[in-house]
């Protein structure tokens, strides 16, 4: 019989390798701290419940550092590409249009 391959939901379980009792997990710190830069995300958990995720520096830079928002208002548009740039905003003035009431 031939195994058909399910795909995985955003939600799916992990991998049990990438699965950490919290108290295994600092007793074998460095391995999973390797893994996480290795092998991808290390689930921690706690009395069996999901707890925390160890992941390399790399990967939560992918995850954060992209996702930047300016403090305010104003340092969006002091940051935005398109400071300096000529913009012609005018408008020709919109017509009248009769409305029934």
């Amino acid at each position: 019989m031939a195994k058909t391959r399910v795909a995985k939901s955003p939600r799916a379980k992990p991998d049990p390798k990438s699965r950490w009792q919290l108290q295994t997990a600092k007793a074998r710190f460095s391995e999973v701290f390797r893994r996480a830069r290795t092998e991808g995300p290390q689930l921690i958990t706690r009395q069996g419940k999901e707890a925390v995720v160890m992941i390399s520096d790399e990967r939560y830079s992918e995850l954060v550092g992209r996702s930047h928002q300016p403090k305010n208002l104003l340092a969006f548009f002091r940051e935005s590409p398109l400071v300096g740039v000529d913009l012609d905003l005018a408008r020709e003035k919109d017509a009248e249009r009769d409305l029934e009431l």
